[in-house]
């Protein structure tokens, strides 16, 4: 179901108009259904019934505190990538028993406070961390769990810099040396071994992939087992791609994932970790922006909006299409034209869009940008003393501002002068 569409010739975000938000915060902004997080959850939940599982969203996608508390609320369990996530899965009401700390690069300072605070385990990716780990959990009387993330070298068929499961990856250790590894991570008091991560890429639009990786997981289970290892736990990260472009064949289903891993690895006895996030919060939110300028060049004509590069990155750094709406509802018959649709920032990669068509616009006329919700805000910078822009839940006919722009002011007391200048 889709929670943003047009109603009396006006684009809403559930039951509020976008026209109203942007009235109120000012352009550009993020935007984020309730009722479309709660949705895309819950298919997961109902992919995973009758098997024993946990859903951790995963706070790299979307990590503003209400869209995880929203989540939280339903039960959701968190996948964190730094001491920061972590804080704020905590902050929201996640339980330290419902986060998994994933990424290539922890430091001991990070290892110390999860184990303060309380994990649910360590992805660990590299023997130097197992190492570094186990050192910290004695340091504290503490024993550390485990999964170690193992790379399958399995082609996930996605962008290259989102593909994570091959062997030329900086990802997990090679499942050729799991047995070693384990073993390792076995004659260490201050480590627990509670099963196997992982995780092959983000995007992914064919099942056939995940499929190849969960099998080549099924069998190092039994070898681990038969090698005395309690293996009772799969993490099997996350990956699931959404439709960013509506002409397109839509990507697999949360139900259609879910059959994957019961055939797989349904027969293992273990508890499922999935660690969702584009797909939740993807489709979840959108990026509204107000044309400032129409340019005309000489073999093209071009939308010069409010916001940029430093505020939606992933066209300019993926190459990604975002389908692109105006607010007012185009009429019958309208015939689109051709734009180049940019931003302001000082840099020729600061475009969104090369010869989209659309409506005719005018400047003063606002767009949204679908799809936004997840590697949209979180990746945003101050690129060009460019504030971030807000952040907007809605819920029904109300919404609310759940992180506010700052102010120029705000942005240039961050800065010190040293006393010699």
């Amino acid at each position: 179901m889709d929670h943003f569409l047009y109603r009396e010739g006006r684009l809403h975000a559930e039951d509020v108009a976008l026209a109203e938000i942007a009235a109120s915060v000012g352009t550009p902004f993020y935007v984020y259904s309730t009722a479309t997080l709660q949705r895309h959850y819950r298919l997961f939940e109902e992919a995973l019934t009758g098997m024993d599982h946990l859903i951790c969203f995963a706070l790299k996608a979307s990590s503003n505190l209400a869209v995880i508390r929203t989540l939280a609320n339903l039960g959701a369990g968190a996948d964190v990538v730094s001491l920061g996530e972590y804080l704020k899965a905590k902050a929201a009401g996640v339980p330290g028993d419902r986060i998994v700390f994933s990424g290539v690069g922890k430091t001991k300072d990070e290892m110390r406070a999860a184990l303060e605070g309380g994990i649910r385990q360590f992805n660990v990716e590299s023997e130097p961390e197992l190492l570094a780990l186990n050192e910290v959990a004695l340091s504290l009387g503490k024993r550390a769990p485990i999964t170690v993330r193992v790379n399958p070298d399995v082609d996930a068929k996605t962008h290259e810099k989102i593909a994570t499961g091959k062997k030329e990856n900086k990802f997990g250790i090679p499942i050729s040396r799991a047995r070693a590894v384990y073993a390792e991570a076995a004659a260490l008091k201050g480590i627990e071994v509670v099963g196997i991560d992982v995780h092959i890429g983000s995007q992914l639009t064919d099942l056939a992939p995940f499929a190849e990786a969960y099998g080549k997981v099924a069998e190092l289970t039994e070898v681990l087992r038969a090698d005395g290892h309690n293996i009772h736990r799969l993490d099997l990260g996350g990956g699931l791609g959404i439709p960013y472009e509506r002409s397109n064949t839509a990507p697999p289903l949360p139900i259609e994932y879910g059959a994957v891993i019961r055939d797989k690895l349904g027969h293992l006895g273990c508890e499922i970790e999935i660690e969702p996030g584009r797909l939740i919060a993807g489709n979840a939110g959108i990026m509204v922006s107000r044309v400032i300028y129409v340019k005309s060049g000489e073999e093209r004509d071009f939308l010069i909006l409010d916001a940029a590069m430093n505020d939606l990155v992933r066209p300019s750094m993926y190459g990604a299409h975002h389908d692109i709406l105006p607010l007012d509802e185009p009429q019958p018959g309208t015939l689109p034209q051709p734009y180049d649709v940019v931003g302001p920032v000082c840099e020729t990669g600061d475009t969104f869009a090369r010869q989209r068509p659309l409506p005719p616009m005018v400047a003063g006329d606002l767009v949204a940008f679908r799809s936004a919700g997840a590697y949209g805000a979180v990746m945003a910078s101050e690129y060009n003393t460019r504030p971030l822009i807000p952040e907007v839940l809605v819920k029904g006919d109300q919404f609310a501002v759940i992180r506010e722009r700052p102010t120029y002011d705000e942005m240039i007391k961050r800065d010190s002068i040293p006393s010699w200048l």
